[in-house]
């Protein structure tokens, strides 16, 4: 049995925690601290959830299955492939990754544009450079540890350490009252926000990555890779803990001043400014800029990495200048535009990866019942395909009423309840189906 030292253990748990922290991770806890204010931890508990406690989860249900491919396998070989596709389309140049720049650009950039200076043309020039960096970086995705892990990520946790410290120095203000859905759904409103981190199905691809840059140092057994991947997904974890509470109290102390804010953004822009005037935006576009880079260079080397594995004939490099093209193009539409997308594919997408990842974790109690996976996702999937019409008001007679008649319909987790129907039903039609034993056959 072979180890990674501490060091590099360490280097490679930060590593994988600089994957996680882009974009969404530094825009949706500040926000939700200024909107939860007194509620604030509670809201925190549901978000941490859902944006660090699944995705370290689906870290380690990816390693011990054997990879995402195999465990979506479990499902059937159809849904493995689209599930797949999906997922790489949506952390990847669909909408993930052009958010990162979308992100960086209006927090790095555009507060110091002067008055007049075109905004989209500025927004062009900042895309092709943001990724021309990435794309650079990307090429050797097996020196990612080298170049995140030991650079990069140690640089932005200063940053934010520093911002914070401050902040107990010179509080703005106090927990205010919170508003909206926080004032009677805390928890579950946290809960849903922490699907726009988009981590537990980044989580899902992730693990290639890990996996590689573990093997880079020198461990080559299957289940030392495994086991070391695992210890890295819960030192990223813990980072992003205390991370995700400092950015939460950071915005909570922000709620008893202002609670006009549209976003995260403007959230830390208003707290910075108030801590460190015009130097604080500097700092802030600096933090924005180092979380977008890291983010973006994961991502694209995740499906660059995974097209390359599906379509061999054309070269990993080339995968990555067409992802790169893409998300250029696809950046410029705005961060606004972006988040507008995102919302509706991961309500869809995400609570079909949060059960399949809860499978995982008890796949060998029920590995013997062959209907579970193809039954508790179907129903999962489908369920959340008509909510997300259903919000859009697209009506699917006699079917959208009983969902809404369902609980936590009004709180946005009406699939919790089918998905545990269906599990014990499958489980049921399962064993039936092996008293029979017509599984033999299937």
């Amino acid at each position: 049995m072979k180890q990674l030292s501490r060091k590099n253990l360490i280097l490679v748990g930060l590593t994988l925690f600089s994957m996680f922290f882009g974009a969404g991770n530094l825009i949706f806890p500040p926000f939700l601290g200024q909107m939860s204010g007194t509620n604030m931890w509670i809201a925190m508990f549901g978000f941490a959830v859902t944006a660090i406690g699944f995705p370290i989860l689906g870290v380690v249900a990816v390693a011990k299955s054997g990879g995402l491919d195999a465990l979506a396998k479990r499902v059937h070989p159809i849904f493995s492939f689209i599930f797949t596709l999906l997922i790489y389309i949506s952390i990847g140049p669909g909408l993930a990754i052009p958010r990162t720049a979308g992100t960086s650009f209006e927090m790095a950039v555009l507060p110091f544009l002067s008055e007049g200076m075109p905004a989209d043309t500025m927004r062009l020039v900042y895309s092709c450079i943001f990724f021309f960096i990435a794309f650079l970086i990307a090429l050797k995705p097996e020196k990612l540890t080298d170049r995140l892990g030991k650079i990069l990520t140690p640089c932005l946790l200063v940053l934010i350490t520093i911002i914070f410290i401050l902040c107990l120095l010179h509080p703005m203000g106090n927990y205010g009252s919170p508003v909206n859905k926080y004032v009677s759904n805390p928890f579950t409103t946290g809960f849903l926000e922490g699907y726009q981190t988009m981590d537990t199905i980044a989580a899902l691809n992730f693990g290639i990555l890990i996996a590689i840059n573990i093997k880079a140092r020198g461990i080559k057994e299957e289940n030392d890779v495994v086991r070391e991947t695992i210890k890295a997904g819960f030192i990223a974890g813990i980072i992003l803990l205390c991370v995700y509470s400092a950015l939460g109290h950071m915005g909570a102390l922000t709620s008893g001043v202002n609670q006009t804010s549209a976003n995260g953004a403007e959230t830390l822009t208003l707290l910075v400014n108030f801590l460190l005037g015009k130097f604080g935006l500097v700092l802030l576009g600096i933090i924005f800029f180092i979380a977008c880079l890291n983010t973006c260079v994961g991502l694209l080397c995740c499906c660059s990495e995974y097209f390359y594995g599906l379509v061999p004939k054309i070269p990993y490099r080339m995968w990555l200048l067409l992802f790169t093209i893409i998300s250029v193009m696809i950046a410029n539409l705005g961060l606004s535009a972006i988040l507008q997308i995102s919302s509706p594919v991961l309500q869809i997408i995400y609570p079909v990866a949060i059960v399949l990842i809860t499978l995982a974790f008890i796949h060998p109690r029920i590995k013997k019942y062959k209907l579970v996976y193809p039954i508790t996702i179907g129903a999962t999937g489908i369920v959340s395909i008509i909510s997300v019409l259903n919000e859009k008001n697209i009506k699917i007679a006699g079917v959208s009423h009983i969902l809404e008649q369902l609980p936590f319909y009004d709180a946005g987790l009406v699939w919790f309840v089918p998905a545990i129907i269906s599990l014990l039903i499958s489980i049921i039609l399962s064993f039936v189906w092996n008293k029979k034993g017509i599984n033999n056959k299937l």
